[in-house]
Parts: structure tokens; sequence; C-alpha cells
């Protein structure tokens, strides 16, 4: 094997790395490794200002969340002096489902305390850059040796002896260190600065909905000189319309809103690797149709069960479970396809009705909850059917108006849907780089 290493390079159990790297473990590198305590009483005995307590859910992947950052009293804290926090020190979930999850701690956590299930590691300053350390563990390289201590995979918990036993490779100065940490940081920077520009177009998105849902805005050229009136869904302009979602489908389409007949008499050797595809509640996110790795049936199977074929401009809707209500429009270029029993269908009549405006309204009503009068009640939520036929919503009375707010409305879609791409992106880009920059493939001037 020694004979593939190129001069210079050396293997070790992570691969191959530069000669000049180290391969140590971290009691080797650290001056502390250890968690704390939580207070006697204790939710009871948080404040809301004091000593910063840090417990596990403040500590992410990478970053430190403190939106719901308890405090503890300075007469706590005195008993608590073992672990108080340093600045750079490097913060460990160790029990729990968050476990593996690791920050830095800043100015804003400092002289504070950690809980029971956050470890505290302190490196060496002239051995370990704690930032380095940091993406060590958030790498592939650190998360397989957390792994390796989870009995069965449950990922239950990691005691203080085997964190010191992790092993990872470092660059010969924290000069090299420090550069790899900051390359990454930029990174990380990139991605925080796509979260807030996507919630704040969620936000923007969400309040323009509201008010052009609703009627209480007008784009222009629409309704300068029309009042309001009371409805039964309250108050809209005069020259919209309430109507059920039944009275929307087409007139000449029997099955306009229908469920689809699979479940406990769907076996799986009806399954196929090709044919019609069954189109489930599993592939609506986020209000966005996105499947992959469809399982299908023969045609025969299909012409059983016409009443709940799909095409595409057809609005899916889970039917049951936690996220029941939750909708998408099935993608024009879809042929055709078959609803799986956890999931319903609306059809719209184009020539009337706008079939995005309609999904609009039907997202609008599921993210305020709005839409939970649809569900019945049972071993888990699931919309009836026959409550969607008879519900109402209100509308503009022309197609044109209808258009003009859809369109306003996918376009800020499509906006958000650009930066979720880019995010998506940068978090891969930041994967390449952890995986060349952390074992020395790839070095920086």
């Amino acid at each position: 094997m020694s004979d593939s290493i190129l001069h210079g390079y050396k293997m070790t159990e992570f691969g191959i790395i530069p000669d000049d790297w180290d391969e140590v473990t971290l009691d080797s590198a650290t001056i502390k490794v250890g968690s704390g305590i939580t207070p006697r009483g204790g939710s009871n005995v948080y404040q809301a200002y004091g000593r910063p307590f840090v417990r596990s859910q403040n500590v992410g992947w990478g970053i430190l969340s403190l939106e719901d950052l308890a405090f503890i009293s300075d007469e706590i804290h005195a008993t608590f002096d073992a672990t108080e926090i340093q600045l750079d020190d490097v913060f460990l979930n160790i029990t729990g489902a968050s476990i593996g999850r690791s920050a830095i701690a800043d100015e804003r956590v400092v002289n504070g305390n950690v809980n029971q299930h956050v470890c505290i590691i302190r490196t060496m300053s002239e051995k370990l850059h704690p930032r380095y350390l940091n993406y060590f563990l958030l790498s592939n390289m650190g998360q397989s040796q957390i792994d390796s201590f989870q009995a069965g995979g449950n990922r239950q918990g990691l005691n203080f002896g085997q964190i010191r036993s992790f092993h990872l490779v470092i660059p010969p100065t924290l000069t090299e260190q420090r550069a790899i940490a900051d390359a990454l940081s930029d990174v990380d920077e990139r991605i925080i600065a796509l979260d807030e520009a996507i919630t704040k177009k969620r936000d923007l998105k969400q309040g323009t909905m509201q008010r052009l849902l609703t009627g209480e805005e007008r784009l222009p050229g629409f309704g300068e000189k029309v009042g309001y009136k009371q409805s039964e869904v309250g108050i809209i302009p005069e020259d919209w319309n309430v109507i059920t979602l039944e009275s929307i489908t087409p007139t000449n389409k029997r099955y306009g809103i229908v469920d689809g007949p699979f479940g406990s008499n769907l076996k799986t050797i009806h399954y196929r690797k090709s044919g019609i595809p069954i189109i489930t509640s599993g592939y609506v996110t986020e209000g966005i149709f996105s499947a992959s790795d469809y399982l299908y049936v023969d045609e025969e199977k299909f012409k059983q069960e016409q009443r709940s074929a799909v095409h595409g401009g057809d609005i899916i809707m889970a039917k049951i479970g936690v996220r029941c209500g939750a909708s998408a429009i099935l993608p024009s270029n879809h042929d055709i396809g078959i609803l799986s029993g956890n999931a319903l269908k609306i059809t719209v009549n184009e020539e009337r009705y706008s079939t995005h405006l309609v999904w609009q309204v039907l997202w609008n009503l599921y993210l305020s909850g709005e839409i939970d009068v649809l569900k019945t009640v049972g071993a888990q939520p699931a919309i009836s059917i026959e409550r969607l036929k008879v519900f109402k919503i209100s509308l503009p009375s022309t197609l044109y108006e209808q258009r003009a707010i859809a369109t306003v409305l996918t376009d800020m879609d499509e906006e958000i849907s650009i930066l979720e791409v880019q995010r998506e992106k940068t978090v891969a880009l930041k994967k390449g780089m952890m995986q060349e920059l952390l074992t020395g493939k790839t070095r920086l001037v």
C-alpha cells in the first residue's frame, strides 16, 4: 500500500494525511473534559437574567442557539465553579437525541455554566485550536467515532473516557489550524446569511399571502371602488364569492375530490418496478411536491381504481397523520398516477378557477391551523373527504384577478426556492471542504 502513497504523505486510520500532520488523542491535546450539573429544583430556579446556563437544546450543529437560554443566580453559580464557561470552550452534547452536536462558547455565555447533558472540552492553547476541534467533531471523522460508542445505534450517551479517547488529525501549527477554521467559518456565515434571507422572504410572503388572500389588499387594477362585506368566512371584498371546494371542480369530472383506494387492500404483490406511479402524502413537503423512488402498479390494477387517478396540475393533500392537511400541486409535466390511501386530490376547473390560487388558499389555511376543522378524531388525525367537499373559501369573481394574485405569490415562492437551492449547494460545498481541509488533502497557503 505504501507504494501508492505520494511522497510527503502517510497512512492513518482516517486515510492519507501529510507527513507533518499528527494523529493524536483528544486527551493529549486538552486540559479539561467534563460536564455540568442541573441545579437542585431544576427549571424552577431558572431566572430571566443572571448567569447563562447552557443546556443541550442551546448547542446546535456548530452554532449556539440562545433564544431560550436559561439563567441561574450568582449563588447557584458559586456552587458550580468547576463548570464555569470560558471563551472558546467547545461544547459537546453527550446524551439524548442531540448527542454529537457541538459549538463554541462565545462572549454571550462566558462565566456561565452548562448542565449535565453538555460536555466542556477545553484545549491546550499551544497545541489544538478550539474552532478546529469543533469542526473536526462535526465532520464525518468525528461523528463516526461518536456513533461507534453508541450501543445498537441508539445514541444514548458518551462518558468522559470515551471522549478523551477520540482520535483526530491536526496540522503542525496553530496558524494552519486557524486558517482551516476560518475558511469553514466563512462558509458557515454564508449559510447563516442564506437562512436569514429565507426566513425574511418566508415572513414577507406570509404577510403578503394573508393580505391578498382575504382581499384586504387588492392588486393594482382591481377593486378600486369596491367596498367590503361580511361573509361566512369573514370580511371580503363585495366582488368576491364564497364557494365550496366541491363547486370548483370540473362539472364533467365525476371524481373531482377523492382519496386513494390503497391501505390494507394494497399488498406488496401489487408493487411493480414500472407502470403507474403511486402518489403518497410523503411526497408533499413544505408545499412542494418532491418525489423519488416511486412504487408502481400495473395497468390492470390501475383500471380497477381509476376513480383515484391523478394528473399533472391536481392538488395533492396529505390525508392522514401529523401533517394531514399539507398540500402541493402535482407538477404539470407529471403524466398520470394513482393515489395511495394516505393522500387525496382536488382537481380544479381551470376554465373558471386558478389551481395555484386555490392551493395558496389551502396552504395558508394549513399554516394557520384553520384547516384543522376538517380533521376527524381517531387514533391519528385524518382529513374527512365529506367535510372537505363542503368546506368554504373566498375567491375573486374573475379568473383574471385570481391568476394575478397567484402569480405574485408564485413568484415569491420561486425566490424562496432559489435561496433554498443556494443553501443546499453551500452546505454540500462545506461538507466537501471539511473532508479536504481536515485531512490535509487540500492545504491552505
